[in-house]
């Protein structure tokens, strides 16, 4: 993977809280605090966090994933504080040479290269005009639509705010802890969040919604769909991550390899619910599932990216 160092990097892209106060507690269970999408893994020290995706709300109503009390509270307010993105932009700006060697210009890069192509691909394929949102860098703790989350948390979205959230710190959790360290894995994560924003869109996280309502017994079930369309969504952003371009027409990518590809798969597999489930000491549980087995996360982000086109990633039509 080689990031382009002329690529303009637009505004609204990216909003940086990491200088705001997060407040909120974390309230429980309780209802009321909107639902998020992120994956959960064992961390140090007796927390729970989640790594790319879950329906959280859900899962803490149906009992599935190893969540925690302290992942997504109910308690706050909800509203967002006001961060100063002024800082992060003069430093991704193009005449900084050095911009791509932190890791705020190439995630506000994978950001736009991700909402570029969904700006396009979702009226082609699907004749609905894309909302371009935020990615929002917090560290520590932030307000949600969605209710307070802590830097426990890795990349969810809130579809309460349309927000993608991420601690930037998470990645290094991600290579320690499951041995993810290609630099793939970052722009993985992050067109894997934006997949549940294309969900959010679409209606079809409503639509699992009603049926894990109605059908309390595979809501795990339907969320194992729901996260697997996210990440064949990833894959179809993939196959097209080279070609994308600012509105300059400079490509934001220079290259995409395979090796590249193998990286986000090689992410996928670490994170499959099997997979997290050794790696915590316990049994393989196929009904605590519900994000996907490494087999499956691995079939349907190939599948994307083998076939460039999200209507092919119908993971809720037969066997997933």
């Amino acid at each position: 993977m080689e990031l382009n160092e002329n690529a303009d990097l637009e505004s609204g892209q990216v909003e940086d809280l990491r200088g705001a106060t997060g407040g909120g507690g974390f309230g429980g269970l309780g209802g009321g605090g909107g639902s998020g999408f992120g994956i959960p893994i064992p961390i140090g020290g007796g927390k729970v966090g989640i790594i790319v995706t879950v329906v959280v709300l859900l899962i803490m109503l149906f009992g599935g994933g190893i969540l925690g009390r302290n992942l997504l509270g109910s308690s706050g307010s909800g509203s967002q504080q006001a961060g100063d993105t002024t800082s992060l932009q003069q430093k991704c700006r193009k005449e900084n040479t050095d911009r791509f060697k932190s890791a705020d210009c190439r995630n506000y890069l994978y950001v736009q290269s991700v909402q570029t192509f969904w700006k396009t691909a979702l009226p082609q394929f699907y004749g609905k005009a894309y909302q371009q949102v935020p990615t929002e860098f917090f560290a520590n703790q932030v307000n949600t639509g969605c209710g307070a989350a802590d830097s426990g948390v890795g990349p969810f979205y809130c579809p309460a705010d349309q927000r993608v959230y991420i601690d930037l710190t998470f990645y290094q959790e991600l290579s320690d802890r499951f041995g993810a360290s290609g630099e793939f894995a970052a722009p993985y994560v992050i067109a894997h969040e934006y997949g549940h924003h294309i969900q959010n869109l679409l209606g079809t996280s409503d639509q699992v919604s009603r049926a894990q309502q109605r059908d309390p017994g595979q809501a795990n079930h339907y969320s194992v769909m729901l996260e697997l369309q996210a990440d064949c969504f990833a894959g179809v952003w993939a196959k097209s991550a080279a070609t994308i371009k600012d509105a300059d027409g400079d490509t934001l990518f220079k290259s995409v390899t395979q090796a590249d590809i193998q990286q986000a798969v090689d992410t996928a597999q670490a994170i499959g619910d099997d997979a997290i489930q050794k790696k915590a000491g316990g049994q393989v549980n196929q009904d605590k599932f519900t994000h996907g087995s490494s087999a499956q996360r691995k079939q349907w982000l190939l599948q994307g990216y083998n076939t460039g086109d999200p209507r092919q990633c119908d993971t809720f039509s037969g066997a997933v």
